[in-house]
């Protein structure tokens, strides 16, 4: 779809989805005007799974917010977060953004609000609407402005539904598509004349970049007339002023109303020749200034020539583009700065992940496409061996044979590591050449081997893969080896954490039944699955008590928080349970005298819980519930209801609680299904659509076998990659007895 490869080239929109585009489009604009904004902007989802797109923006020059074209729904980004959680995320000045989104403020620090409303309809997620505008320090977004843009949200949802169901795509492919102002206007004939009095150049820019007023000092400093220059984005009709280096100013501009002063080089003619930029913006434009200015105490980094210690051969073909004065020339490409801008997102991405896994994926999501890669893999190093821990893009199979090699082999994935030393090959022969007879996985492409080391420890290596021959710069191989050393860090804590988590999960385990009772008429099966976020076990458990009378007790709970505490808690409760359950206690009893041991052994905790007392025989079943969900019922012709148990507030709130019993009956062929919260709550999503969708699973589900039941219930749980909470479900079905 659109593209734009530069700061100084315009997006191609000529091929965009003319239905969709119009509606995107018209949301925009409806979404800037409605709540104040001077820009905004609409991610949809795209084709690749947890990937949102930037699908058009309006008010400020596209070509700036290149880096947050593509967002992983699962970054910390507002963004993401409104996608995720369904609920808008406002944020009315920096203060706030900071407080909440550092890595956002971390690109972008700039006094400015940003305001993010979800696109929704109904269960079916489209994407986030986005409205930039002045910062408001210390003042909350406005009921007002919040409803108007929560209602050009849904126009769009509606909008969008409309379009899908005519067959219309609602996804979105390639670059975003800039929603262009009308024309600039050169201004008035007197503001000419004073104007072209100056010695300095005058231009004045629209809010999106395109040029409008031209004076004649700046016609001639240019050596182009004012038609020639007006009506044009200026990075088009100067594509000097485009390069990446000075992105960020122009951000800092045209973002936070504040004017910023700069040296830039206008090329290489004349050589040597640095001109003064300043910008002066407004809510309705941008004046931008150009003089003359003696070279700046610094240069931007570029390519320089490497020594003969180089890691590969090939840096003899690299040039050094110097001008007469002995200043490299500002040559590097938009995606060498995207690599020199994208590691800071990737630095603080690398803070936040906890697991190996995770580090592995944020290293694949930030830094491959920073630096054009295409192939990555990460090797652990465990008893002076190395094991595959990661990999994306090789062919399958193809690094099984690496897997495990001794530190004794020559190989450049072990020889980084034993030398410390980051090792670059810009091609596929280069590599070839230095390691004869060593398999490779393609003939054309180019790799980078980087050392992985913790605070002089090893850890591993990486390796980077590109599909195309290519040089690596002096920035991006400095980059790439700092890099190198945050990944080994998180490596390294992540595998602190994944030893953690095998020994609190082993704790969990120990303290959960390790079989349930079996009896005569009645069938039970439980399942339990760990949280995966955090670095903490939590506190639900269920149980199946023999009581002395005959009975069976089915039990199920949810200690608050996590951790060892909570873990140890729901011991202490599960204890407690059994032993009033096997003291012959009725359900009111039993959760009474839980409740005021849990206030005696650890005030200020609390604890959900549904004690239920079931007659295998005749079925009969009393139930006492504290704060607990409501159980699910599943009759023996598939019908399933929500229990209306009566219950009192959780355990370790009120020593004088009461916990009122219910009475009902399970018939022969009938389900009980006892879970705590984890399986039926989501972010940004009511708990009761949780327990409906739970609902519907169990009623659609087989009644038999029962394992293969809770297997199917807990399957969509045990799939989810993030689950901010544990999860335990205890089935009990009646098999025969009275009927």
């Amino acid at each position: 779809m659109a593209r734009a490869d530069s700061v100084g080239a315009a997006p191609d929109t000529t091929d965009a989805p003319d239905a969709t585009a119009q509606v995107l489009a018209r949301a925009a604009v409806n979404a800037m005007e409605a709540a104040g904004g001077y820009a905004a902007g609409v991610y949809l989802r795209s084709p690749t799974a947890g990937l949102l797109l930037m699908a058009v923006f309006t008010g400020l020059p596209l070509q700036l917010f290149r880096p947050w074209w593509r967002m992983q729904v699962n970054r910390p980004y507002p963004v993401a977060e409104a996608y995720r959680s369904g609920q808008a995320v406002l944020l009315p000045d920096a203060e706030s953004a900071m407080s909440r989104f550092p890595q956002l403020m971390a690109g972008l620090p700039f006094p400015f609000a940003s305001l993010y409303e979800p696109v929704t309809a109904g269960t079916e997620r489209f994407g986030v609407l986005v409205v930039l505008r002045e910062a408001t320090p210390g003042i909350p977004v406005g009921t007002a402005d919040r409803e108007r843009l929560r209602r050009a949200a849904e126009q769009l949802a509606a909008d969008l539904t409309a379009l899908a169901a005519d067959g219309g795509r609602v996804l979105w492919e390639g670059d975003p598509m800039g929603v262009p102002a009308p024309p600039p206007e050169a201004g008035a004939e007197g503001a000419r004349r004073a104007a072209d009095r100056l010695a300095q150049a005058v231009l004045s820019l629209d809010r999106e970049g395109r040029i409008g007023f031209v004076n004649t000092a700046a016609e001639e400093l240019l050596g182009l007339d004012g038609p020639h220059l007006r009506g044009r984005l200026l990075w088009e009709a100067l594509p000097w002023l485009g390069h990446p280096a000075y992105e960020d100013h122009f951000r800092a501009g045209f973002m936070s109303g504040e004017p910023v002063h700069f040296p830039a080089r206008r090329g290489r003619h004349p050589p040597g020749q640095w001109l003064s930029v300043d910008l002066y913006p407004a809510a309705d434009g941008v004046t931008l200034t150009l003089g003359t200015s003696a070279k700046p105490a610094y240069a931007p980094a570029s390519r320089t020539r490497q020594g003969p210690d180089s890691d590969s051969d090939a840096d003899a073909d690299m040039d050094v583009d110097l001008d007469v004065d002995g200043y490299a020339d500002l040559d590097v490409s938009a995606d060498e700065a995207s690599a020199l801008y994208r590691p800071v997102a990737l630095a603080i991405a690398l803070t936040e992940a906890v697991t190996a896994r995770q580090v592995s994926a944020v290293v694949t999501e930030e830094l491959l496409p920073a630096f054009g890669g295409r192939q990555l893999a990460i090797y652990l190093l465990d008893e002076r061996h190395l094991y595959l821990a990661w990999e994306t893009g090789f062919p399958q199979g193809f690094l099984n044979r690496f897997d495990g090699v001794s530190l004794d082999v020559r190989l450049p994935g072990v020889e980084t590591l034993t030398t410390g030393r980051p090792m670059f090959f810009e091609s596929m022969q280069h590599l070839a050449a230095a390691y004869p007879g060593i398999p490779l996985d393609a003939d054309v492409g180019a790799r980078a081997f980087l050392p992985l080391i913790a605070s002089g420890r090893p850890v591993g290596s990486c390796i980077l893969g590109f599909d195309s021959p290519r040089g690596f710069s002096p920035e991006e191989r400095t980059v790439l080896t700092a890099l190198a050393g945050l990944i080994a860090q998180a490596l390294a804590r992540a595998r602190r954490y994944d030893n953690e988590v095998a020994l609190a999960r082993g704790l969990q385990s120990a303290l959960l039944p390790h079989r349930l009772p079996v009896r005569e008429h009645v069938d039970t099966v439980g399942r339990y699955l760990p949280g995966t976020q955090g670095m903490e076990v939590g506190g639900d458990w269920y149980d199946v008590v023999e009581t002395g009378t005959g009975l069976l007790a089915l039990v199920i709970g949810d200690v608050q928080g996590h951790g060892v505490a909570a873990a140890a808690t729901m011991g202490q409760l599960r204890s407690a349970v059994r032993a009033f359950a096997l003291s012959g206690s009725t359900p009111e009893q039993v959760v009474s005298g839980t409740n005021q041991l849990l206030i005696d052994l650890d005030p200020g905790q609390f604890a959900s819980c549904c004690y239920m007392l079931l007659d295998p025989a005749s079925g009969s079943v009393m139930a006492a519930r504290a704060g607990h969900p409501q159980p699910l019922l599943r009759h023996p012709d598939g019908r399933t209801e929500v229990l209306d148990l009566a219950g009192g507030v959780v355990l370790g709130i009120d020593p004088e609680a009461s916990y009122p019993v219910t009475e009902l009956r399970l018939t022969t062929g009938s389900i009980l299904a006892l879970y705590t919260d984890g399986l039926v709550e989501k972010p940004g999503l009511d708990i009761d659509v949780g327990v409906e969708r739970l609902r519907t699973a169990l009623e659609a589900a087989r009644p038999s076998p029962l394992a293969e039941t809770a297997d199917r219930l807990i399957s969509e749980a045990g799939n989810t990659a993030d689950r901010p909470d544990d999860i335990a479900l205890l089935l009990a079905s009646r098999t025969g007895g009275d009927p």
